[in-house]
């Protein structure tokens, strides 16, 4: 180890010792350098076997609604439970980087999958610049930055939120695909004709934000949408 890292490795030591690394699942202490997930969590957080199956409980809430190559998810979303704790910290206490951990995660698994593997361009589902302003940042983003490293695939936000909506929470499917029916459009019209896009958000409900998007990027000629998320609730 060099000099230079040893210092380093003693001034994270030392710092710890008054502002500890906390695990954003449970909130117990993390060792210097971890990843923002204890071990004990990474091993009881409740994945999805999605990527397994080409139909599977993501891909059902979209037929006969949008066209789509394929979806997975990597979590189950059970409110209460981890996961809505790191979704909580990755949304609203600007903990971006649960966003890039899970896709770096995800991703290694995913571009083993058939239905992933010829993916063009990630997409993560855009928020309203008012909505960015206040978080920071979009996690969808944060996410599809992660999947990019390891997928070693490209992400842009080719999609822009232009009308701002009303929280979904609490919205029936119906209502949530009324509020957001006209509230995404193509940034540069033209530029994913033929391309297959892997779009991404953190959490998926009714589907109704993820539906209105994909079909916003069907209007692409020869555009193929498959579809991940960080979790799904079930």
């Amino acid at each position: 180890m060099s000099q230079n890292n040893l210092w380093g490795r003693m001034a994270e030591s030392f710092a710890g010792l008054f502002y500890p690394r906390l695990c954003y699942a449970c909130g117990q202490n993390l060792p210097p350098g971890s990843e923002p997930v204890c071990i004990s969590c990474h091993y009881k957080l409740p994945r999805t076997s999605h990527h397994q199956f080409p139909e599977n409980e993501f891909t059902e809430r979209f037929w006969g609604r949008v066209d789509i190559q394929a979806a997975a998810a990597c979590f189950q979303f059970v409110k209460t439970g981890r996961v809505q704790r790191l979704l909580h910290h990755l949304k609203y206490e600007r903990k971006r980087e649960i966003g890039t951990y899970f896709g770096r995660e995800y991703g290694a698994v995913l571009r083993a999958v058939p239905g992933f593997k010829n993916v063009d361009l990630i997409v993560p589902v855009p928020l309203h610049w008012r909505k960015k302003r206040i978080r920071g940042y979009n996690q969808a983003a944060a996410f599809a930055e992660g999947l990019s490293w390891s997928m070693c695939c490209p992400w842009e936000e080719a999609l822009e939120r232009v009308v701002h909506t009303d929280t979904q929470t609490k919205k029936s499917r119906l209502d949530r695909l009324m509020n957001v029916a006209q509230a995404f459009q193509l940034k540069s019209p033209g530029q994913l004709e033929g391309k297959h896009i892997l779009l991404v958000d953190d959490v998926v409900t009714t589907g109704a934000t993820l539906e209105v998007c994909t079909a916003e990027l069907l209007k692409e000629a020869g555009c193929t949408v498959s579809l991940a998320a960080i979790a799904i609730a079930v």
